[in-house]
């Protein structure tokens, strides 16, 4: 049966919005982790056969392909092509899906997968509102369409009413996703003053930490906040943090693992995405996670580490609810409401903390998963080798 193997791991620091990376290029962030990948490798960069990154808001400095741009932009072989792919918060975990299934199907045996995001230069959803006047189309993608209005009406659909939806249908109050961001600030400086995240990190303009977590955040601060939404639950506090940063990763075929004289870190195990109600649109992981837990036999027990994307609070929340997880093995080292969710890059950015924390914890098993637009949810299990 063919492996696809994960050899190396590597992410900046995730920059805060306005922070150390927000001037930053794009393609030089991804450059950046690129260059970053080939030299911990050793391997020879001709040899990649594609480059796989995940990017929303792709325009401007965005647009035209980013993991192509990366690629050229750190010096490297112009014969490796790139392609950029977009399932909105998960797409650099789904890079890593059809990375090793092109490794898994034997048509490929080495491929770069990663993603890059600067939202402080594009903002999030800057894409879905861009008007295409010339063809008399307004508005983001749900507002025009005959065929999406039929079948779920003028519900609104973004991510803040999504998250609303699943503290309510989950009884979560604001007290204990406040209690639970908090943990996130703490677990996150543990890590970085532990040096948990040193290994994984490539310092770049002058950023050589993760600039999210609050030292001197609070309960009492938290709960002074206004809420998002009027009479509502979620806060700023409560939500991932609009942020900056690049990851990428090396994905290997058995043949190219003994061919390049590679060390595999870890094999993956598992790949699916599943999708749900796209107006709740971020409780997918629910129903994501145990679609693979059933075709892999597994049970959450099996699982010794455990990362979630906090894009919101209630997400994680209610996926510990209906899996019975125990929250000591879910985003030990913090979350993206502490450290920080680069839209596109998120994706790698957790599997890499993920190998690293199973490779320093002796862990086996590791299982990420992460909402996404659209009611979607991308679902890896790694093998520490």
């Amino acid at each position: 049966m063919a492996e696809a193997y994960i050899v190396e791991a590597v992410r900046t620091p995730v920059g805060r919005r306005g922070g150390g990376l927000s001037a930053v290029h794009p393609a030089d962030l991804g450059a950046h982790v690129l260059r970053a990948l080939v030299e911990r490798c050793g391997v020879d960069p001709a040899a990649v056969e594609d480059v796989v990154f995940g990017c929303l808001d792709q325009v401007g400095p965005q647009a035209g392909d980013i993991a192509r741009t990366s690629w050229l932009a750190a010096g490297l072989p112009e014969e490796v092509p790139g392609v950029t792919v977009d399932r909105q918060c998960g797409s650099s975990q789904q890079a890593v899906h059809f990375a090793a299934q092109g490794v898994l199907s034997g048509t490929q045996d080495l491929v770069v997968a990663g993603g890059v995001q600067n939202m402080s230069a594009i903002p999030i959803g800057y894409a879905n509102h861009r008007a295409v006047e010339p063809l008399g189309m307004t508005g983001g993608p749900f507002s025009g369409s005959e065929g999406w209005r039929a079948r779920y009406g003028s519900t609104p659909v973004s991510q803040f009413h999504g998250a609303e939806l699943i503290a309510a249908k989950w009884g979560i109050a604001r007290a204990d996703m406040e209690e639970f961001a908090l943990r996130s600030h703490r677990r996150a400086i543990d890590a970085i003053d532990g040096g948990r995240f040193d290994r994984e990190l490539v310092p770049y303009a002058g950023v050589t930490a993760d600039e999210g977590p609050r030292r001197d955040t609070s309960a009492e601060k938290m709960a002074a906040l206004k809420p998002l939404v009027e009479g509502g639950r979620l806060t700023a506090a409560l939500s991932s943090q609009v942020s900056d940063g690049a990851a990428a990763m090396l994905i290997a075929s058995e043949r190219a693992v003994r061919e390049h004289g590679l060390t595999p870190r870890a094999r993956v195990h598992h790949l699916s995405v599943r999708g749900e109600d796209p107006v709740r649109m971020l409780s997918a992981p629910i129903p994501a996670t145990a679609h693979a837990l059933k075709k892999t036999g597994m049970t959450i027990d099996d699982i010794d580490l455990v990362e979630i994307n906090e894009a919101f609070a209630p997400v994680v929340l209610a996926w510990l609810k209906e899996t019975g997880a125990d929250p000591a093995r879910v985003n030990v080292n913090g979350g993206a409401i502490a450290l920080g969710h680069p839209l596109g890059a998120t994706g790698v950015k957790l599997m890499t903390t993920l190998l690293h924390e199973l490779e320093r914890t002796g862990g086996r098993f590791g299982l990420q998963t992460m909402c996404e637009g659209g009611g979607q949810a991308n679902v890896t299990i790694i093998e520490r080798l």
